[in-house]
């Protein structure tokens, strides 16, 4: 698939489809909007089969923490419907997902899902939207018998959904690869510093 301008890839993003001719022209600025994002070196990026039964159109992205001694995926899912959705109170529709394996000590504590939620809250600061919702959900795997040497392992698993002011997504999918990499306990990016693969400055 290709866009109107016949171009397919942006910078970070190869963002397909199976038809665009029949979508909006609206729907078509929201992709490139996705596709020329800036988003986390550190985040590698990728197509994702989007659902097809919850809206008309739709575009879904993975994401992976890459790095050392961290592990964060997720997935980012735009849903438009040009005639609206009463529940999404407006036209389009981001449905997030971060799962990050976290450290033992600070994921048993009760606190962390409060934690979890914050950072999303702030990622999303200067990102225009309204209806925000979601859940934490956090599982703490103990080993006993003869594994009992083995730490706790605490997965956190956010589910979110918002919706977006308009049809410039870009900095929907920055925030949400952020908000993955904090999860995942990776720093942020002080401005003007590009992190290279692994996580490096």
């Amino acid at each position: 698939m290709a866009y109107d301008d016949g171009s397919t890839e942006g910078p970070s993003l190869r963002i397909m489809a199976p038809d665009l001719s029949s979508a909006p022209p609206v729907f078509q600025d929201a992709l490139r909007s996705i596709r020329d994002a800036r988003t986390r070196s550190d985040v590698r990026l990728s197509e994702s089969p989007a659902p097809t039964r919850i809206a008309p159109f739709a575009a879904a992205v993975d994401g992976e923490v890459i790095g050392a001694d961290v592990e964060g995926t997720g997935r980012f899912v735009l849903l438009h419907d040009p005639e609206g959705q009463e529940t999404w109170e407006g036209t389009w529709r981001v449905v997030a997902l971060v799962k990050a394996l976290a450290d033992a000590e600070v994921g048993a504590e009760d606190i962390w899902a409060d934690v979890a939620w914050s950072r999303l809250e702030e990622a999303l600061e200067d990102v225009p939207h309204r209806h925000r919702g979601g859940t934490v959900t956090k599982v703490v795997s103990r080993s006993y018998g003869d594994l009992d040497e083995r730490p706790d392992e605490v997965r956190v698993e956010l589910r979110a959904s918002w919706t977006p002011a308009d049809a410039k997504i870009g900095p929907h999918i920055v925030a949400w690869t952020e908000l993955l990499a904090s999860c995942a306990g990776v720093p942020p990016v002080p401005e003007g510093v590009t992190l290279l693969p692994g996580g490096r400055a």
